[in-house]
């Protein structure tokens, strides 16, 4: 989901830079749709854990210029222990009128927990699948982001839902857990089949369409979807949309991608949503094929000021890139993999948010790319604490869980700071191992699923990384003290905390050190103590060190100083030859003990370790720049070497 500014931002842009998609990604929140979810909100129901959902057929009937639902809701069901009943979530103001079983009446009662409470013939037994159907009606409370709204669009009815995350029981009997996919579902929407100036209503929903069948004045749409889906991700819209399609290649399988659009809103979706072919372009090229390409993919035009990624068909309040881009990345992070619960919604938000920046790095340049970075770390800078991960409490603030700098900014930028640690191959790997884990493709996945994937993957120990970017809070602050002395640099970092919840942020320090002639080096310090030392060799003279001058760090308050530092003679080992192609040797001074020496890459992954020795062989390194580390009993020395 991407929360905006609102509708008249997106409707008249096609295309989104950096300072548009952060502005758009500001919140909008009002108290009636706070009270509203504080009536519905709940966690999840330990009363539904006796069984696990197979199968809902729902056949609605609604009117989109009513705000009322009446329907009937099929549930395929197995035992996952003995049940003598089974509990829906179900707001208590609908009213169910009837629960059949193979055409026998079962006993029920509602009660104000907002359950539906049914009473079974007979014991099931454990592992044992049996249905049930429920006909209920009534006026739905909207709550959250307006899990059931009824209104109008330029004087036309419309009606849609929207259930993230707590508002699918407002509309229909359901299992509200994010954790029990429904393996499959069909849709069957009855509305009238004209409004009332004669325009027809047409229907969009998850899946595939099936079969459009008109009975008198009202119109059955058959939607069917075969991919698991959690109850939230369930949604239809209905309204006199205007229906346009844009085809993927696919590798030669061909798929629609159908947009669903206000009359008044065609001629400048259709000059916008043509973009969408692309994002999917490189969307599949960086992670696998669109997961749900043997159905479809679409967009829903809607009265809400953002977006939502309900699966295969995203329902859009307007059409700028940005918008397109975030919630086609939900059919992969959120939708493919749903987060496990609401604890975790980063791994819904805050990765779409870091792939709409993707789509920007793509198609704008590192320009735009830089300052979207720029824009993610003021924005999550500005508070000190917060983590990504959610506590208990917090899931019962609809606020907190769609935080945009905490979920959705803080949640991209580590993305993007794990991919700066680990390289743009391992990286990527590590993301399309995770999409293709058998364990959590088409379920759902938690925090510690994703960092096991990541380990797995890429064979890096990732605990220290998530527990100071994504469980615990704030962010870091440096200083960095500089000296030259001929071709050697000194640099001394220095760090403190925003929040007393991590010690110390072991992080990749990125600078730019400037010559006077205009020569520039980029260089990472790999920060992983305080007051740390570090020796760059420099053959030119240094004007001035940049502190991450392309905000790749989340970071603040950060100085950097020309200091009198005193060069430790004692630290003074040399290295060489320097280019060398095989075997570097060491000098140093006698009386200076060097415990162990690590050699690291560019990217600060660990390749040779050993004790001390006067020589090491650098045969089995590929080339490139290599960094030297000596622990000393007091310091670590660090020098650089290129490998050739």
């Amino acid at each position: 989901m991407k929360q905006l500014l609102g509708c008249f931002i997106l409707l008249f842009a096609t295309q989104i830079n950096a300072q548009d998609y952060h502005e758009n990604l500001k919140a909008i929140r009002s108290s009636e749709a706070n009270m509203a979810l504080r009536q519905m909100v709940n966690t999840i129901n330990a009363n539904t854990a006796n069984y696990d959902v197979k199968y809902h057929r729902l056949e609605l009937n609604v009117d989109p210029s009513v705000s009322q639902i009446a329907g009937e809701i099929t549930t395929y069901f197995e035992a996952n222990e003995i049940m003598t009943e089974i509990t829906f979530d179900l707001a208590d103001n609908m009213t169910v009128t009837q629960v059949l079983q193979r055409g026998n009446s079962l006993s029920y009662l509602q009660n104000v927990d907002d359950e539906l409470v049914i009473t079974l013939p007979l014991t099931q037994a454990q592992g044992v699948l049996d249905s049930l159907t429920v006909t209920y009606s009534g006026n739905p409370i909207s709550s959250g982001f307006g899990s059931f709204e009824q209104t109008t669009h330029n004087g036309a009815p419309i009606m849609w839902t929207l259930s993230e995350p707590y508002g699918a029981k407002g509309w229909w009997p359901c299992k509200q857990d994010l954790i029990d996919k429904i393996d499959s579902i069909d849709v069957h929407i009855t509305t009238p089949e004209f409004n009332a100036t004669n325009e027809s209503y047409v229907v969009a929903s998850n899946g595939l369409e099936i079969s459009q069948t008109v009975v008198g004045s009202d119109k059955t749409t058959h939607f069917k979807h075969r991919h698991p889906i959690p109850a939230y991700l369930i949604a239809f819209a209905v309204t006199n949309y205007e229906v346009y399609s844009h085809t993927v290649p696919n590798n030669g399988s061909p798929f629609d991608i159908i947009n669903y659009v206000y009359p008044e809103s065609l001629i400048t979706a259709q000059a916008s949503t043509e973009i969408t072919v692309d994002i999917m372009d490189i969307f599949t090229n960086l992670f696998e094929e669109y997961p749900f390409s043997d159905e479809k993919y679409g967009h829903a035009q809607f009265g809400w000021g953002g977006g939502m990624e309900h699966t295969t068909i995203s329902f859009m309040g307007g059409f700028s890139r940005g918008l397109i881009a975030h919630e086609l990345a939900h059919q992969w992070f959120g939708n493919k993999i749903t987060c496990g619960s609401w604890k975790d919604i980063w791994l819904n938000e805050g990765f779409a948010t870091y792939l709409a920046a993707l789509v920007i790095e793509d198609l704008d340049g590192e320009a735009s790319f830089k300052n979207w970075r720029q824009q993610s770390v003021n924005t999550i800078t500005s508070q000190t604490n917060g983590a990504v991960y959610l506590s208990d409490q917090d899931t019962t603030s609809v606020n907190r869980i769609f935080s945009s700098r905490l979920s959705y900014n803080k949640g991209a930028m580590v993305l993007h700071m794990l991919r700066r640690k680990l390289g743009d191959t391992d990286f990527y790997q590590g993301l399309q191992d995770y999409l293709d884990t058998p364990a959590l493709a088409f379920d759902f996945a938690k925090t510690e699923d994703f960092i096991n994937a990541m380990e797995l993957s890429t064979g890096e120990t990732l605990d220290e990384f998530f527990d100071d970017w994504i469980y615990n809070q704030g962010y870091p602050s440096y200083t960095v003290n500089w000296d030259q002395n001929g071709n050697q640099l000194e640099l001394v970092v220095s760090q403190t905390q925003s929040d007393a919840s991590v010690s110390f942020f072991e992080a990749g320090v990125p600078v730019r050190i400037v010559g006077t002639l205009g020569e520039s080096l980029d260089v990472v310090l790999d920060n992983t103590i305080n007051n740390e030392d570090f020796f760059e060799t420099v053959n030119f003279t240094v004007q001035e060190v940049l502190f991450d001058p392309d905000y790749n760090l989340i970071s603040k308050n950060n100085t950097v100083t020309l200091s009198d530092l005193e060069f430790d003679i004692d630290s003074d080992i040399t290295l060489y030859p320097n280019p060398t192609s095989s075997v570097i040797h060491i000098l140093k001074p006698d009386h200076l003990e060097v415990e162990s020496i690590k050699i690291y890459n560019s990217l600060g992954q660990l390749l040779l370790q050993s004790s001390w020795s006067s020589q090491m062989d650098l045969n089995s390194l590929t080339s490139g720049l290599l960094f030297v580390q000596f622990q000393t009993e007091n310091q670590i020395v660090n020098r650089r070497i290129i490998k050739i």
